[in-house]
């Protein structure tokens, strides 16, 4: 047994290493990909036929059998998925229930069904899974269709069908195979060349990375017999789903925020990675700027609490992802690895009936085929201090990757008109002490404010979407001036960022957010001495007697308000926030908690501390904020440094 074990390593080591040698691009393909139709017809002429071949052959399932007892967190997820696999035997099949408008929800549980099923029986070579794999599928193939007007639906749905169909090929009927193959083709990969529900192959957002991932799968799942479209999938899939990779440039940052980083980026990595193992090449698609980068941005975004830096419409929760073990195999980055061994290990032992019958967690199964036995604590090469430089820019300071104790601090610029943008533009997070100490309220649900007739996704200043708290300036910690909203449709600039130790700093230019309010609007933030907080902002411009709110919600208890100082805390924890300037202000407590109006979700155990300061005649206001981890008693004394000369005072 350990002989045939030791066999079993190495050959998984070779399948893998082949793998590899296969998947690197040859010299011809840059980014973007130019390939003509015709060339695609070329390499789907030349690719295998046999079954299974989508992200892996049977060889290397052989190989995955064989090394699954030689690392706990792979034998630890092979054991979850077959549980699963086990429980969905007394699950029936998902059926055709809408949402609203959706069929979404239905359609990630069939990717996690017919992956978890056809995962678990490649693993243990039981045909029972195959067949309760085959019973979800011909289910699916059953319905009117998809769901194409929300053409998401879609997409995952042909991803369900054609893992299952590729994966237990060798179990189904000739009935099965016609019946599942024909819906794979007219109720997913043949819609955006025979129907209208085409708007989403250029998008710029997670739809095209979604959606194409998707639909290729389907279309090499069912090449040998329908070669003209799988050779138009690929070719459409790889002029258009550069749309929305473009947005990893310059260094890996995602403009919608980490939430959403999880779900396109996974099916781009479903694409490439269906791309080559079917065709043995992703021609160019990792060459896209940003995208060798991208590996880094969960955990640079996930301070030491354990929560994301959750900016527009995306929850601060954070799960184990498959395709974060791609990235650290594909750019030797281990490091970007840090903490996901343990989420992973975390989602496997909560394994029940209901999460085998839901969609979370729907693609980790994936992970088995991209794990490969690397260090367990590498060197982290992720820096401190980070600045995405990108079109929705954000920056974060961190004391320490390796102290829990750590202080974390984030700051948002870009535009509310951004996709998934909400008027959170200046706004921050921050953690110390393993806590989440200011947070975002995350998204509205969509389906609560679709189904009362609300216009959600227009960005037009006068849009439904600025009557919601959670996606108002009001409901995040940034500024409010004399209750107005922020402008929709401008943008806020980091106008300057510093990593240098002494005086680590991000400064975000909201001129234009607020125009109409102020002349010139400006926020710093900056660690201090590796622990401190300083928020500070400075105003111009101001009509005087405006009132400015400062504002930051929380989960934790504050003390008593009406000072300059108010103290948080959290059993042993404790967070002191002084107001520096102006001397005059003090601290009052806002309950956000109680939703705002009949449509607005309740934010259960937040309030906000905030405070107003008034417009001298001058115009002209500054507000300094000094947040202290561990603070027990008197603030520590602050020289209030001009944001002009924040460089200089870094030196």
């Amino acid at each position: 047994m350990i002989r045939f074990r030791r066999i079993a390593m190495v050959l998984f080591a070779l399948v893998a290493i082949s793998a590899t040698a296969i998947a690197a691009d040859p010299p011809a393909f840059e980014y973007p990909p130019t390939i003509s139709l015709e060339e695609v017809r070329q390499w789907i002429d030349k690719a295998p036929t046999d079954h299974p071949r989508l992200f892996a052959t049977k060889a290397r399932f052989e190989a995955l059998r064989g090394s699954v007892q030689d690392n706990p967190v792979r034998k630890a997820l092979a054991d979850a998925v077959i549980k699963q696999a086990n429980l969905l035997e007394d699950i029936p099949p998902i059926q055709r229930k809408l949402e609203g408008r959706r069929l979404l929800g239905e359609s990630r549980r069939c990717v996690k069904r017919t992956v978890v099923l056809s995962m678990a029986y490649q693993l243990t070579g039981d045909a029972k899974h195959a067949k309760r794999c085959e019973q979800e599928m011909l289910a699916v193939a059953k319905f009117s269709d998809w769901n194409p007007s929300h053409f998401l639906d879609v997409a995952e749905m042909t991803l369900a069908m054609a893992v299952g169909y590729d994966w237990v090929y060798d179990q189904l009927s000739d009935a099965s195979r016609a019946e599942i193959r024909k819906a794979i083709v007219e109720k997913g990969v043949s819609l955006p060349f025979e129907t209208r529900h085409k708007g989403w192959v250029k998008a710029r957002n997670n739809w095209g990375q979604v959606c194409h991932g998707g639909l290729t799968a389907g279309a090499l799942a069912v090449l040998e017999d329908e070669k003209d479209l799988a050779a138009r999938t690929v070719h459409n899939a790889l002029h258009n789903v550069t749309y929305a990779m473009h947005s990893y440039a310059p260094k890996g940052s995602y403009p919608e925020g980490p939430g959403y980083w999880e779900y396109g980026t996974s099916y781009n990595v479903v694409l490439i990675a269906e791309l080559e193992s079917v065709l043995g090449t992703d021609f160019g698609l990792t060459k896209a700027p940003g995208f060798d980068l991208t590996g880094q941005y969960p955990a640079l975004m996930c301070g030491p609490s354990g929560m994301f830096f959750n900016y527009a419409d995306g929850g601060a929760g954070r799960g184990a992802e498959s395709c974060l073990f791609w990235f650290a195999s594909r750019f030797d980055r281990p490091d970007w690895l840090l903490g996901e061994r343990q989420l992973l290990l975390s989602a496997v032992s909560r394994v029940d009936a209901r999460d085998a019958g839901g969609g979370g967690g729907r693609l980790l199964p994936l992970a088995l085929l991209w794990m490969h036995d690397i260090e367990a604590d590498p060197t982290i090469r992720m820096p401190l201090h980070w600045f995405s430089e990108s079109e929705t820019p954000v920056t974060v300071h961190r004391s320490s990757w390796t102290d829990p104790d750590a202080t974390f601090v984030g700051l948002k610029g870009g535009s509310p008109s951004d996709s998934h943008g909400q008027m959170d533009i200046g706004s921050f997070v921050l953690d110390s002490q393993g806590l989440r100490w200011a947070l975002d309220l995350g998204a509205e649900g969509y389906h609560g404010i679709e189904s009362r007739g609300m216009g959600l996704w227009s960005s037009k200043q006068d849009s439904d979407r600025w009557k919601i708290f959670r996606q108002m300036n009001e409901g995040h910690n940034t500024l409010v001036i004399d209750g107005q909203l922020q402008k929709a449709s401008a943008r806020g600039r980091i106008v300057e960022f510093s990593d240098k130790p002494a005086f680590p700093h991000s400064i975000v230019d909201l001129s234009d957010v607020y125009e109409g309010q102020a002349k010139s609007v400006r926020r710093g933030i900056a660690l201090v001495d590796s622990r401190n907080v300083v928020i500070q902002d400075q105003l111009t411009g101001l009509k005087p007697g405006s009132r400015v709110r400062w504002g930051m919600v929380t989960t934790r208890t504050p003390g008593e308000a009406g000072r300059p100082n108010i103290e948080l805390k959290e059993d042993k924890a404790r967070l002191g926030m002084t107001i520096v300037a102006p001397g005059s202000a003090s601290w009052k407590i806002v309950d956000t908690a109680k939703p705002r109006n009949e449509w607005d979700s309740p934010n259960r155990g937040t309030c906000m501390i905030a405070f107003e300061a008034v417009a001298p005649e001058s115009g002209e206001l500054t507000l300094v904020v000094l947040a202290q981890p561990g603070a027990s008693g008197e603030s520590a004394a602050v020289k209030i440094v001009p944001l002009d000369d924040w460089t200089r005072h870094s030196r």
